[in-house]
């Protein structure tokens, strides 16, 4: 994974959508409700998960979040 080939609607992890409104009215200039990303607590095994090119530049998904929760 390069950070050319990152895309920020999907999870880094599984590569499926990750559902971030955030993400969502950004790309369509839509104005979403609060992501469902706000209201959980990403753990610190979940975090280091994520390779290095995609930190901060896309969204983990809902399903893994639940996969390694805190």
């Amino acid at each position: 994974m390069t950070a050319n080939s990152i895309d920020p609607l999907r999870c880094p992890l599984c590569g499926q959508p990750n559902q971030c409104a955030n993400e969502v009215a950004r790309s369509t200039g839509l104005g979403q409700g609060p992501c469902w990303c706000t209201r959980v607590e990403f753990s610190a095994e979940l975090l280091q998960e994520v390779p290095d090119a995609a930190k901060r530049k896309a969204c983990i998904c809902q399903n893994c979040a639940v996969k390694i929760s805190p």
